[in-house]
């Protein structure tokens, strides 16, 4: 019976962390929706984003993202780094991976410009499975423990892997919309010795519209105000999620926004459409940006705490803008 709880508990585990995570601030924080955002500014940018997931579970999930990128003017392209780290307290699970980005640049016509990239990673994930003791180390004649075991279901407690990426880019001087593949080669992350479980694609469409709403007011408040509507379509195996929502940014300096997050095509019909409404807030303040954000969950599941996100990041060079270079990608 042991033995049945414990394969039980590894299948939920590895199944449960095949999916990637997903951050509420991504449009805050767009490097984490597309890396074709990297140098997307056309300076140098640093930011970090914790996610902090079920919080009153047992299975508690943090999650952290860290990223720099840069631009080179004369070669009209983008390069950085990003590390993701994500934990999960209850079965010591812990992944992490190291992307390098490469975006490019292309002008279209006077309006709009093409932005593809390629992202290379090393993924590493990890159980603690060295504090288990299973049937075969209980030794009861003598009262004692030991250290090896031969039972066949016991796993190995690391995997790496190499992973690729392609993500496209279309933008004007206020909108855009992105495609990002990931997963390419469909890495193994099983944990079991002599297995192949292939991570799956993850795929994802999103956009950035401004909607020219407020354009009619002549009022002197309104006309520093923007709103966008937002959208990111993503696909990961029998995963799919819809994010729909809208963005209003006041004076470039304070953006509220909201996304209602739903599974338009669903397993089981009596799951429900809407599972989470998304709130987030971000400040700018010279060259740095601020956010926040809270996931309420809709569903009948357990009490889990919401879903709370922090981010910062900052712009190194924040008058560049000022410049009369190509229209950067406009983000909040």
């Amino acid at each position: 019976m042991k033995k049945i709880v414990f394969i039980f508990i590894i299948f939920i585990s590895q199944h449960s962390q095949a999916q990637d995570v997903i951050f509420s601030q991504g449009f805050l924080v767009p490097e984490t929706l597309n890396s074709s955002f990297t140098g997307a500014i056309e300076s140098t940018k640093a930011g970090a984003l914790y996610k902090s997931q079920w919080k009153n579970n047992a299975l508690r999930i943090n999650s952290n993202y860290a990223f720099l990128d840069t631009w080179f003017e004369t070669l009209k392209t983008g390069l950085g780094i990003s590390l993701l780290n994500q934990t999960e307290e209850g079965s010591s699970y812990t992944f992490n991976q190291l992307n390098l980005n490469f975006a490019k640049v292309f002008q279209l016509n006077d309006s709009w410009y093409f932005r593809p990239s390629v992202s290379v990673g090393y993924g590493m994930k990890s159980f603690g499975f060295g504090n288990l003791l299973l049937e075969d180390q209980i030794n009861i004649n003598t009262n004692s423990i030991n250290r090896s075991s031969i039972d066949p279901i016991i796993l190995g407690s690391k995997r790496n892997f190499f992973d690729f990426s392609s993500s496209l880019l279309l933008n004007n001087e206020n909108s855009w919309i992105g495609l990002s593949i990931r997963h390419l080669n469909k890495p193994n992350i099983s944990l079991t010795e002599n297995e192949n479980d292939p991570l799956d694609v993850f795929w994802s469409v999103h956009a950035k519209y401004y909607l020219p709403i407020l354009e009619n007011f002549s009022h002197r408040i309104t006309v520093k105000n923007k709103i966008y509507f937002l959208l990111n379509y993503m696909k990961q195996g029998d995963f799919n999620r819809l994010d729909v929502g809208g963005q209003y940014v006041f004076d470039d300096l304070l953006s509220l926004g909201i996304t209602a997050a739903t599974v338009p095509t669903k397993n089981d019909p009596n799951n429900p459409l809407l599972v989470s409404v998304n709130t987030f807030l971000g400040l700018r303040w010279e060259g740095f940006r601020f956010g926040y954000s809270y996931d309420l969950n809709t569903t009948k599941f357990i009490n889990t705490g919401g879903t709370h996100e922090f981010s910062v990041s900052y712009d190194f060079e924040i008058n560049i803008r000022k410049l009369n270079r190509l229209k950067c990608v406009y983000c909040f």
